[in-house]
C-alpha cells in the first residue's frame, strides 16, 4: 500500500483544488496517492488575519480526522503555515508547512533567496514568520506581486506576466539568487504556466507546492517505517489525563457550534 498524503486547501471553498490538483499531481511519486481538500464553512479566503484564526479552528479538525482516515502526512496548503505547529500537538503524522519546508530547501536552489508573496498585507506577516521559520540570514527579503487570491484564479496570464516581471526586479534589487512563490496559488499558476509549454522564469523559482509534497512523502516513509517520531517533551506535548478529557470535550463543543458561511 502506498503512502496516502492530504493537501488541504484552508479555504471554504473549491476555488482552488483544481489548479492545485493539476499542478501537483504530476509531480507525485510512484505509489503516492495524493488527494487535494479544502475545508467546509469557512471564509473563501485567508487575506486577512481574522479570517485566518477562523480557518484555523476547522483546519486542526481537518487535520485530526485525515489521520483518522488513514492518511500518512497532510500539507496545509498557504505561505502563511496556518496552525501547522499547534496541529502538530494533536497528531503523530507529519504535518507539512510550504513556508517552513522552503526556507529550509530554499538553499539547494541558490545561495541567497527571497520570498515573492501576493499582497502587502502578507509582506509583514511573512517577514515575522521567517524568523520561526528558519528564514536565516541569506533571506533577502519579502515583496508582493499585489494580488489578492479569489482575484488570481481569476486572470491567470496576467498573474504570470506579474511573477516573470517582479521575480527578476525584485531579485535583482534584493540581491537573490532564488525566489520563493510566497503563495501556494501563485506557485500554482506559475506552475500551470510551464507545464502549458511557458517559458521559465531567468530567476530559479522554489516552488512551495512542489516542496512541501516531496517533503511529505518523505516524512510519511519515514513515518510509515519507524523513523519518524515528534518530541512530546516540550512543544508539541499532546494533552493528556484530564487534560485530553478538557480537549474532547472542547473539540465536540466546537464542531456542534460551527458557524456556517454559505458558498463562496
Amino acid at each position: 500500500m502506498g503512502r496516502r498524503i492530504n493537501f488541504i486547501n484552508p479555504f471554504g471553498t473549491t476555488a482552488y483544488d483544481e489548479v492545485i490538483t493539476k499542478t501537483l499531481g504530476h509531480y507525485r511519486a510512484e505509489g503516492t496517492e495524493l488527494k487535494v481538500t479544502h475545508l467546509e464553512n469557512c471564509p473563501p479566503d485567508i487575506d486577512y488575519f481574522y479570517s485566518k484564526h477562523m480557518i484555523e479552528m476547522s483546519l486542526y479538525e481537518a487535520v485530526i480526522r485525515s489521520e483518522e482516515a488513514g492518511y500518512d502526512a497532510v500539507i496545509v496548503g498557504c505561505l502563511y503555515d496556518p496552525g501547522v505547529r499547534v496541529a502538530r500537538e494533536l497528531v503523530d503524522i507529519p504535518v507539512i508547512g510550504p513556508l517552513e519546508a522552503s526556507f529550509q530547501m530554499a538553499p539547494y536552489f541558490g545561495h541567497s533567496f527571497m520570498l515573492l508573496t501576493d499582497h502587502r498585507k502578507a509582506v509583514p506577516y511573512l517577514r515575522d514568520s521567517a524568523l520561526l521559520c528558519g528564514g536565516g540570514a541569506n533571506l533577502r527579503g519579502v515583496d508582493a506581486i499585489d494580488w489578492f487570491v479569489r482575484d488570481m484564479i481569476g486572470d491567470r496570464k496576467a498573474v504570470v506576466k506579474d511573477i516573470m516581471r517582479l521575480s527578476k526586479e525584485t531579485a535583482k534589487r534584493m540581491d537573490a539568487e532564488c525566489v520563493i512563490m510566497g503563495c501556494t496559488i501563485i506557485a500554482a499558476i506559475y506552475q500551470e504556466h510551464l507545464m502549458e509549454g511557458g517559458t521559465p522564469s531567468e530567476v530559479p523559482i522554489v516552488n512551495p507546492n512542489l516542496i512541501a509534497l516531496k517533503v511529505a512523502e518523505g516524512l510519511a516513509d519515514l513515518h510509515r517505517n519507524g523513523g519518524y517520531h515528534l518530541a512530546r517533551s516540550g512543544f508539541y506535548q499532546k494533552p493528556t489525563g484530564h487534560y485530553l478529557a478538557e480537549f474532547n470535550r472542547a473539540r465536540k463543543a466546537w464542531n456542534a457550534s460551527k458557524p456556517e458561511f454559505g458558498g463562496a
